[in-house]
Formats: structure tokens, C-alpha cells, sequence
């Protein structure tokens, strides 16, 4: 039985890899993962967990013994050294895995030359020249364009301005040509390489037949049975096109800013061995992957999404799960008078997204929309599934930092703000109590927190009476 290891198994690609490599009997899986509360209760009983990252030796050590191939599918895009980290985080991994004589290493990144690449695309072909330099472990890197599937960054921008937009007037460079690929193909072939054995290293490039991002967009368009008209100018700068795709899409101003960057390159195959290596993989056509997508969101089957983990502070929950240096709260006390705990834990858990928050639309999109200007996610983010959350998950401009069904929903605040916050759902056998936490940064922290309660009185108040409300309405239900 081949032993693998999966690193960035929370991330949008790892925790699909990792279920799909779930139904293969002759592996056994290993993670390391920086939280191992975001795994699902039965995902981690399956396999093994070890609790790390690759700047911990200790724990990179335990994670690559006894490994066959060990996936590589971290990168460091959060930080503002972003480079620096991702360099230094392969030579570790590389070396952890020398040492340990881990027989495999397999890599995806992304498509497109150092010439011509952006800083974000360039981070990601050092590290794949890092983790292939040294002649003691084979590599294999995949690199791939844009990824279609139901949670991707780069699906779902392409979504939200076909959705919101009749008519889009768009930078010049919306004529560069990529290559799109299916989730599900690169799944495809970096569980295929598990098998394939090398005497050297290689480097493969992944993708469907090329084409710009203005036809992707219009083929999205047709998809969903939209008419869209774009207009190409060249008057659009990389910054106003950054802000402009943060008022129309989940993305905030950092992710929006290096997939503009980008978006100036050219991304395309620069090799033949996916065909010479793995013939029995076809990528889907960028009509069906679309497809695809737009078919998980409607059926609640979005295994992933991009805001899942990062090494960015706002996209992970470690150390976040008790509010305990809160030293500022908003506290709700509604009694259930009768009502199962557990449907008041269900209304809860089905707050955010199209749900919404109930009441007070005006003033939740009110702070939205001000979050998005100063780079923040902003409510349009969404949620990844109705009614199921997990240890994680995005939650409009809030995170799931802790879960205990029938009892506590604890989310942590990750729209930009002068401290930290919390917003927690205690459900007890005779009332919900519902607490807003706030730790101040300074003296700007304390203002921030009495300017907006007069706020608060309005909006939590009102969210606690609702949760309950719906509760009632669905047990009468049935």
C-alpha cells in the first residue's frame, strides 16, 4: 500500500484531492494540515492527521516518514513576502522529504514564463524550480491556467460580473489567451501521477483548448442563458480594475489586484507531456466545465472554495475559536420557550449568503460595502453550502471559527476592523444567548465599538429574535 502525504489539505484543491483519494483502497493518507479541527469530524477518523506546517520541523519531519509521494499544494499568496515564504517553505518541504527519502514529490502551479509572469505566478515557478533542483528526489509539476469548478477564485469572478453586469466595459488585456481546465481534470491528473514512475523530473503542462478571458466570459454567459456585452478600453489600470472587480465580486482587493496582474500574461501550454504522459485524460471542454459548476452550486455540492485556507491571518481560524480577550460585548438573551435547542442551532447555522441576515437588509450590505472599500471581503463572499457549515467556511464577511452541533456556532470577524470580533450563538436547553466580542486595537478600537452600538442594538437584537422565530416556524412545520 503506497503512503501519501497531502499538504494545504484544507485549501480549495486539497480537500477535493483528498475525498477523491479517500475511495482508493490501495493508498493510505496522510495530512499535514495547520488546523486540524477544519477537517470534518468523519473526514479525519479516515486518515491521519498530523498538526504543522512546513516551517515546523518537528512536525514536517512526522509528516513526510515513511511517505511515498507527498503532494505539495501550499502557497503563501496572504502574506505580504509572500515570495520569500514560499521559497523558504519548499526548500524545507524539499529537504524534510530528502532526508526522509520520500520517493515523489508532485507540485501544482501555474502556466505562463518568468519573462513575462506576474509577481504572484512568478512565486509560484520558483517553487517549482525549488522543489525540482535537487538530483536526490523526483518532481513532478503540474501547471495549470485558470480553474473552473464551483468555489474557484477565478470561477467565481468570472460568474459574478456575467450575473450582475448586461454590459461590462473591460481592460484591453481580457484578450489574452489562457487555458482553462476543469477541476475535476486536474484532479484527474495529479491522482494519475501518483502511479506514473520517472527516472527525472517533469514538468506538465494542464489545460483545455486556449482561448482569452472575454470568450470565457461570453461562453459563461451562454451557459447560464445570459446576453453580455463587453467593450474593451484601454484607459483601465490595473488599479481601477482591482476596485472595480471588488465592488462586483466575493473577492477582496488583494486577490483582485494579483489576478489583474496576471491577467496581462499569457498563459499557455509551453509542452506536450500531458499527452505524452497521461493519454488517457481528456480535459472537459470549457462549455462542460462551466457546466459542472454551475450544477454543484445549484445541487449545495461545492466541496471547496478559494477562501477555505491561506496563510493570510483573515483566511484561517487557528487560535480564534475563544473569544476570551474580548473585553467589549453585545449580549442577547431570547428564551425558547419550548423550541427544540436543536432547530434554534439550525436557524443559526442557515444565517448569511442568499439566506441573508434576516432583517435590517439595509444596514448588513450598509457595512458590507464599506468593508469592500477599504479591502475587505465584504457580504458578497457568501457561504459555501445551505444549511451545512463547517470548522472554516466563509461566511459572508465572517468565519466559522468553532462548531458544536446543537450547542455553540462561534464565528470570527474578517472585515477590517481596529481589533477582533466575534459573534457567538450559545444555545442552551431554555434560551439562546447571543454575544457580539470585541478586543480593541488602541484607543481608535474603543471609539470604533461605541460609534457603531447604536447600530447593534438594532441589527443583533433583532438577529436573535429571528433565529428563534424561524426555529418555531420550522418545528411547526415538521
Amino acid at each position: 500500500m503506497k503512503k501519501i502525504l497531502i499538504t494545504g489539505a484544507t485549501g480549495y484543491i486539497g480537500r477535493r484531492l483528498c475525498e477523491k483519494l479517500l475511495s482508493r483502497q490501495d493508498l493510505a493518507l496522510r495530512l499535514l494540515v495547520r488546523n486540524r479541527r477544519k477537517l470534518g469530524a468523519g473526514d479525519a477518523g479516515r486518515l491521519e492527521v498530523i498538526e504543522g506546517d512546513t516551517f515546523s520541523p518537528e512536525p514536517l519531519a512526522r509528516a513526510v516518514a515513511g511517505i511515498d509521494t507527498a503532494f505539495y499544494l501550499i502557497h503563501s499568496m496572504g502574506a505580504g513576502n509572500y515570495q520569500e515564504l514560499d521559497r523558504q517553505s519548499a526548500e524545507n518541504f524539499r529537504d524534510a522529504c530528502i532526508r526522509a527519502g520520500v520517493k515523489k514529490i508532485i507540485y501544482l502551479g501555474g502556466l505562463g514564463s518568468k519573462e513575462t509572469a506576474s509577481r504572484h505566478l512568478l512565486s509560484r515557478i520558483e517553487t517549482g524550480e525549488v522543489l525540482s533542483e535537487r538530483p536526490e528526489i523526483r518532481t513532478i509539476w503540474f501547471r495549470a491556467g485558470v480553474i473552473i469548478g464551483s468555489g474557484s477564485a477565478s470561477f467565481e469572478i468570472i460568474r459574478n460580473l456575467v450575473e450582475k453586469l448586461p454590459v461590462m466595459v473591460t481592460p484591453i488585456w481580457v484578450k489574452t489567451r489562457t487555458q482553462p481546465i476543469a477541476v475535476n481534470d486536474v484532479l484527474a491528473y495529479l491522482t494519475a501521477a501518483i502511479d506514473l514512475e520517472l527516472r527525472e523530473n517533469l514538468v506538465v503542462d494542464i489545460g483545455a483548448a486556449a482561448m482569452d478571458f472575454r470568450g470565457m466570459m461570453l461562453g459563461a454567459a451562454q451557459e447560464m442563458g445570459l446576453r453580455r456585452l463587453l467593450i474593451p478600453v484601454p484607459v483601465l489600470s490595473p488599479r481601477l480594475s482591482s476596485y472595480w472587480l471588488i465592488l462586483f465580486t466575493q473577492v477582496p482587493y488583494r486577490i483582485a489586484a494579483a489576478l489583474v496582474e496576471g491577467l496581462k500574461s499569457e498563459t499557455v501550454a509551453l509542452n506536450k507531456n500531458a499527452l505524452r504522459y497521461f493519454p488517457e485524460i481528456l480535459p472537459r471542454a470549457y462549455p462542460i466545465a462551466v457546466r459542472e459548476a454551475l450544477s454543484e452550486m445549484e445541487h449545495q455540492q461545492v466541496i471547496s472554495r478559494w477562501c477555505d485556507s491561506s496563510a493570510d491571518r483573515y483566511c484561517d481560524v487557528l487560535a480564534l475559536d475563544d473569544p476570551g480577550d474580548a473585553i467589549l460585548q453585545d449580549r442577547r438573551i431570547v428564551p425558547l420557550r419550548g423550541i427544540d435547542p436543536h432547530a434554534v442551532f439550525r436557524a443559526a447555522c442557515d444565517i448569511g449568503g442568499e439566506q441573508g441576515w434576516y432583517t435590517y437588509h439595509f444596514l448588513w450590505r450598509l457595512r458590507g460595502f464599506f468593508d469592500k472599500l477599504v479591502g475587505g471581503y465584504g457580504l458578497s463572499r457568501g457561504r459555501r453550502a445551505a444549511p451545512e457549515l463547517r470548522i472554516g467556511d466563509a461566511l459572508d464577511f465572517w468565519k466559522v471559527a468553532d462548531i458544536r452541533p446543537g450547542k455553540r456556532l462561534l464565528l470570527t470577524a474578517q472585515m477590517k476592523l481596529p481589533g477582533k470580533a466575534w459573534l457567538e450563538f450559545d444555545i442552551q436547553a431554555d434560551q439562546l444567548v447571543q454575544t457580539a466580542h470585541f478586543s480593541p486595537r488602541g484607543l481608535w478600537g474603543r471609539v470604533y465599538w461605541y460609534l457603531v452600538s447604536p447600530f447593534h442594538s438594532l441589527v443583533f437584537a433583532d438577529l436573535a429574535r429571528q433565529i428563534v422565530a424561524r426555529a418555531s416556524l420550522a418545528e411547526k412545520a415538521g
